[in-house]
């Protein structure tokens, strides 16, 4: 298992991305192990029904959130992977708003979305693992933004972390 995650400067990401990145506080890694667990305790007894509940019009359902969590992540690994591997190409931003409308999120079941979480989340940490001092310390361009692998390692879990809270505030108070 990879230790080589200090916490990233800011300089090695975006200001924007500090909003995630203040939320790990552990290494990142076992911030990825810990939220497959914490958020299977969170969907835990809630319906088909619910998964399509949105809080407010016009904000996404909370299945739509699970389909944009995953990929997200899939998003943040390719750079992790493009960057760790010394690809200096600059690589494009991408527009969430235009993914969860054609996600088909609330047609899936829970089990569904939650396996192919199971799939991408296992993913993500084995390359996560696979990588050396050298490798997370590399930077490149993302968004237009400057961004190091050690940063993405932080962003991933901090970007969780984001939407567990809102799924904790703004959606199971209203459904329990």
């Amino acid at each position: 298992m990879s230790t080589h995650f200090t916490l990233p400067s800011s300089t090695e990401y975006a200001p924007y991305y500090h909003t995630y990145v203040k939320l790990i506080a552990e290494d990142p890694l076992e911030a990825l192990r810990r939220q497959s667990r914490e958020l299977r305790q969170l969907l835990a007894g809630l319906t088909e029904e619910q998964g399509a509940f949105r809080y407010a019009p016009g904000k996404w359902s909370i299945k739509e959130n699970l389909v944009h969590m995953l990929d997200t992540e899939r998003i943040f690994a390719y750079r992790v992977l493009r960057i760790g591997r010394g690809d200096t190409t600059p690589l494009p931003g991408f527009e969430q708003d235009d993914y969860v409308p054609v996600s088909g999120a609330d047609a899936r079941s829970f089990a569904n979305i939650l396996a192919e979480y199971d799939t991408v989340r296992a993913a993500t940490l084995s390359l996560l693992e696979s990588f050396t001092a050298e490798d997370v310390s590399r930077q490149g361009t993302a968004s237009g933004q400057p961004v190091s692998v050690r940063a993405l390692a932080y962003i991933l879990p901090g970007h969780e972390a984001h939407h567990l809270n809102l799924l904790r505030e703004r959606y199971l108070p209203v459904l329990h």
